[in-house]
């Protein structure tokens, strides 16, 4: 496992960053490899990502406007205004 150092860190991030880890019960480091894995994805995510992606577009390209029995929201109205 690979050893981060961090330098000249803003008095009051390093406070606020202090602040949260005792809010979550954790030390300082356990708290930035939180906020780290929670906000850089790794290869493996963006992998993911990527594949979700390409499937709800295959699934719109799939999905035609006036698909389906359902009627849509002006149809909708219309029949409500006209009883």
């Amino acid at each position: 496992m690979a050893t981060l150092y961090v330098e000249n860190v803003p008095h009051g991030l390093y406070k606020a960053l202090r602040k949260r880890a005792r809010e979550n019960r954790k030390s300082i480091a356990a708290e930035v490899i939180s906020l780290l894995e929670r906000h850089i994805p790794t290869a493996e995510e963006l992998q993911r990502r990527r594949k979700f992606y390409e499937r709800m577009s295959e699934l719109r390209a799939r999905h035609s406007e006036s698909s389906g029995s359902f009627p849509t929201a002006d149809d909708m109205i219309r029949e409500d205004r006209d009883r």
